[in-house]
């Protein structure tokens, strides 16, 4: 059998046919064909000429039945901002239903209860799933560092006779069936630009080729028990190989340049993927999702209704906020979400009181919207701004030079940044001891550099203190601005120039070179131990900082390593700078 005839079997089975000129219709068919499919069906003995089905087309239906279903629900949906701060997108209400529970509840219509949902974002949100559907959670810990072909890996062996669902996608009809044939990958019959497969006027799913019209990929997929070793083997062969950490699944589909699967074509106008606030707006206005407090707050601000909203698209996730662009009036915006843990990192009293201080000499971020509860913040978007790249001396030159008149300011607020307090906080805020087996001993030295800094004597005024090169804009004009200011507080104006070189991740030569572009190449020894002194304890600093956002599920790989070889170097270089000052 071919899986022409398949469909044809199915849909004699699944709908009410009156005639082939009714089933040439839904199949989308030639009456022709289909006469020459029922003609063969009824040859091979599964069809009668009054089209019921056999006996022996009865047991190929029981042969035939889907086994079990996964869902893929483990990331972080960066398009979704500002909805996915308060919860998964597969756990978003759409006119009046949760989007897996309805994925669930289709599956179940149709027989098929062993369901496995990977998760990873909010994971424990979906824990309820298990006692409500009888669901099997398995939790993918990589998440955010690997695409969906990691999610899928830890589910292989599963795979046959089953269904890959995505669990942002919303059909308006239920697609699944309690028997498939063959194995498929579903695509709209929309035809647009820039789209991987095409499918062909025989069923088969082609990749698409220079400049051709395709259809748009809509993520679920039937594997079936002929195919399930090689489609295995495919995704084991891909996950062992570090250079697919971004892959998603549907590259194990391919075998030498060819899918392994037939086309599965489904309407348009049947299905919704939900993948930003837009789609999710377009679909439900009256979703209670859509009562976000970001939204609510843009609306607020700006005095419009949730639909004048547009163009929502998530910056970079910070490494403490998460930040989204929109448009609204013509006119676009940044919103500034405090991330995991801010609230006991920052004072936003604080920030607030620097955002005062600075307004008038326009240094910093046009501030439309600031919260001081919750941090809630929305500036200005700069078109045609570009960071500050910390490997064009040019650029780092302007900066510091920017740098140097913001200080020469000596602008004051009420509150001082503490390096050595600031250390000891975030310290204080880990639940466990330091991952580093020499800790203590480092720590103990940068000590000793603090002590060496208090006799100093250093003139503090407002810092920046969170001084690295994103946080410089360069607009299109030339002219600079600094950007989030939440560190910002009285201190040594040094400081800033330690920050900007372990943001920058610069090497020992590169770090002299900053210091000597801000100083014009005149920095004395004693200002150098002291900015040595700085790189050292605020390499600790960041180090603490980063141990405990790791805590909180949110690791910064090598930056965090760095920042302790920081803290240990340069305690080093200061000891050796300041016996050649000991000397003179």
């Amino acid at each position: 059998m071919n899986n022409n005839e398949y469909e044809i079997l199915q849909l004699i089975k699944n709908q009410r046919i009156e005639n082939q000129r009714t089933l040439a219709k839904m199949s989308n068919f030639s009456l022709g064909k289909v006469n020459r499919l029922i003609n063969k069906l009824i040859i091979e003995g599964f069809l009668t000429s009054d089209l019921s089905i056999t006996s022996a087309g009865k047991r190929l239906f029981e042969e035939h039945k889907v086994n079990n279903a996964i869902i893929l629900a483990a990331g972080y949906g960066m398009r979704m901002t500002p909805i996915n701060n308060d919860v998964p997108k597969a756990l978003l209400q759409v006119k009046g239903e949760v989007l897996i529970e309805r994925i669930i509840q289709q599956l179940h219509d149709k027989q098929i209860y062993d369901i496995n949902i990977v998760v990873g974002f909010m994971k424990e949100k979906f824990e309820y799933l298990i006692d409500k559907f009888g669901v099997n959670l398995i939790v993918n810990p990589e998440y955010d560092r690997k695409n969906n072909l990691s999610s899928l890996y830890l589910t292989n062996s599963r795979i046959s006779n089953t269904y890959i669902i995505p669990g942002d996608i919303w059909f308006k009809i239920n697609p699944f069936r309690i028997n498939e044939f063959y194995s498929w990958y579903m695509v709209s019959d929309e035809l647009k630009n820039n789209q991987y497969y095409k499918a062909s006027k025989t069923g088969k799913l082609l990749l698409t080729k220079n400049n051709e019209l395709g259809n748009k990929a809509i993520g679920v997929a039937f594997i079936s028990n002929k195919d399930s070793d090689i489609i295995q083997n495919n995704i084991k062969k891909l996950n062992g190989n570090a250079r697919n950490i971004s892959e998603f699944w549907e590259k194990s589909l391919l075998q030498k340049n060819k899918l392994l699967v037939a086309a599965r074509i489904y309407p348009n106008n049947e299905f919704s993927e939900i993948n930003t606030y837009e789609q999710l707006l377009e679909l439900d206005r009256d979703s209670d999702h859509l009562d976000n407090e970001a939204i609510e707050i843009i609306q607020s601000t700006f005095s419009v209704d949730k639909d004048e909203i547009h163009n929502i698209k998530t910056l970079k996730k910070g490494m403490t906020n998460r930040s989204f662009i929109f448009s609204c009036k013509n006119k676009r915006y940044i919103m500034r979400i405090p991330g995991e843990g801010t609230d006991e990192l920052i004072n936003r009293e604080h920030e607030y009181e620097v955002y005062k201080t600075i307004k008038d000499y326009h240094v910093g971020e046009e501030i439309l919207y600031f919260n001081k509860g919750n941090g809630f913040k929305i500036t200005k978007f700069i078109d045609n701004a570009r960071n500050c790249d910390a490997q064009n001396w040019d650029e780092v030159k302007k900066c510091m030079q920017f740098l140097k008149k913001f200080h020469n300011l000596k602008l004051k607020v009420s509150h001082e940044f503490n390096l050595m307090e600031q250390v000891n906080f975030y310290e204080g805020l880990r639940k466990s001891n330091s991952m580093y087996d020499d800790y203590d001993s480092t720590k103990k030295n940068v000590i000793e550099l603090y002590r060496f800094i208090n006799e100093c004597k250093p003139k503090h005024c407002l810092t920046h203190i969170d001084a690295n090169p994103d946080n410089f804009i360069i607009k299109s004009d030339n002219k600079i601005l600094l950007i989030d200011w939440e560190y910002a507080g009285m201190q040594d104006p040094h400081l800033d120039i330690a920050m900007f070189g372990i943001y920058s991740l610069y090497n020992e030569d590169e770090m002299d070179k900053l210091i000597d572009i801000y100083f014009d190449g005149k920095c004395d020894l004693k200002d150098k131990a002291k900015i040595y002194s700085y790189i050292a304890i605020s390499g600790l600093l960041w180090s603490n900082w980063c141990e405990y956002k790791r805590e909180l599920g949110v690791d910064f790989g090598e930056y965090s390593l760095r920042q302790y070889r920081y803290a240990k170097n340069y305690y080093r270089k200061a000891k050796l700078l300041m016996g050649e000052i000991n000397n003179e």
